[in-house]
């Protein structure tokens, strides 16, 4: 199945056509898990992206999807993606909504519902020279360009928070996007990148944190002006009130883009939504995927000082209290959310690959009886590996009831499966 995955790859990197021997899929034994079914299907390959955007519109009936017609290497500044949504209720048939040409394996484009919103969708772009944001009604084909891409959006859809794009994929490939050159690439700690904000429906913009803000709230044994300082994972709490990002650093940055996916070191900060009163809510440097409960509390996967591993970490935000969970149920890290409608008690996970049998498990967690359910088992060939790899990223429906995950078990690439957890939660 790997070399056949290999040669299916290549093929379809050099616009080959896949042939119908390499199209069986490879499945874990059923153990009992819930209906799936996918959602997708070749030539092209489709998926989502990342775990803490609105994938389903408020009805659950459509689902927003990325297209590609090739796989195997990294995007250029002249690789168009497809967006579009998918029409359970038909059939699940597939409608184009529009291109980007600023998007990564990791995360897409963005492509997100707008909270708040009915038929609104954004997603980035470029245009003459810039990262810009396309907001679309996909009820009445109204859009509209805004001046800044996007990363989180506020609940009420009104405001929207972006990292600086070109400053990420110049100190770690694969969460940016190629062919704008970073204009603070000179420098360490730059004063004029960071966390900015934008006014969705005026389109203005403004520096609320800058990443010399952030490396002026000292590190206790670090000396932060002689690294490479980036932002990256932003999220708006849900009472819209508060943001998380987490502030990374490396030694250098004139490596090959493939060694940038690794060796760098991360705190996690909170700020006000106008970037007052900063918080470094874990700064230990071990931090990664992370959710917020309420406008308080969150959870992540870290590992606090006073911790000899890392742990699923509930925080109480601009405190040192927290509390462990799932300490043995969940011995690795993985992207969670809360599944909705159900009072926050259940988290919805995964795995990244285990290194013998290459499966990917997303599983739910019930917090308060300690109990995990595993949901499915997908295969991930050896050849998904570094910025190109496809990690589940799980996203739940607004009614809690289905789960979509991106997956290559198929044997037709990036693919989107949907499955049924109604009768789990």
């Amino acid at each position: 199945m790997q070399r056949r995955s290999f040669l299916r790859t290549a093929a379809a990197s050099a616009g080959l056509p896949l042939l119908p021997s390499v199209l069986r899929a490879q499945e874990a034994p059923a153990e009992n898990f819930p209906p799936v079914r996918a959602l997708t299907k070749g030539p092209k390959f489709h998926w989502f992206g990342y775990y803490d955007k609105l994938e389903f519109d408020p009805t659950d009936r459509y689902i927003l999807s990325n297209q590609l017609d090739f796989e195997g290497r990294p995007p250029t500044e002249n690789d168009t993606l497809r967006v579009g949504m998918i029409d359970t209720g038909d059939g699940d048939k597939w409608t184009e909504l529009g291109t980007s040409t600023a998007w990564g394996w990791q995360q897409g484009c963005m492509l997100q519902w707008l909270p708040g919103s009915q038929s609104k969708v954004i997603w980035n772009d470029r245009e003459n020279g810039k990262y810009v944001s396309r907001l679309l009604d996909v009820k009445t084909g109204e859009k509209r360009t805004l001046p800044m891409p996007v990363y989180s959006i506020s609940p009420d859809g009104k405001w929207a928070v972006t990292p600086d794009f070109a400053r990420i994929d110049y100190c770690r490939s694969g969460y940016g996007y190629p062919g704008i050159e970073d204009p603070c690439k000179n420098d360490k700690v730059p004063d004029k990148s960071g966390v900015w904000r934008m006014n969705i429906e005026t389109g203005e913009t403004q520096l609320i944190f800058s990443i010399a803000q952030a490396v002026g709230v000292k590190h206790p044994t670090i000396d932060l002006t002689e690294k490479w300082n980036w932002f990256n994972h932003l999220l708006i709490s849900p009472d819209g009130k508060r943001l998380i990002f987490l502030h990374r650093w490396r030694d250098r940055v004139d490596i090959p883009r493939e060694q940038k996916a690794g060796g760098f070191t991360t705190r996690m900060f909170t700020v006000n939504l106008d970037g007052s009163d900063p918080y470094v809510l874990e700064p230990s440097g071990v931090v990664s995927h992370f959710i917020w409960r309420d406008g308080q509390t969150l959870v992540a996967w870290a590992k606090p000082d006073a911790e000899e591993k890392s742990h699923v970490i509930v925080y109480k935000d601009q405190t040192r209290e927290y509390t462990k969970i799932g300490e043995e149920k969940i011995p690795v890290d993985g992207h969670m959310t809360y599944v909705p409608r159900t009072n926050n008690e259940w988290l919805l996970m995964d795995t990244y690959p285990d290194p013998v049998r290459r499966m990917q498990v997303p599983f739910l967690y019930h917090i308060p009886t300690d109990k995990k359910v595993p949901i499915g088992s997908f295969f991930e060939p050896r050849e998904y590996k570094g910025e190109f790899r496809c990690d589940l990223h799980p996203r739940a429906s607004n009614d809690g009831r289905k789960v979509v995950v991106d997956s290559v078990h198929g044997g037709n690439g990036r693919q989107m499966y949907l499955i049924d957890i109604k009768g789990l939660v």
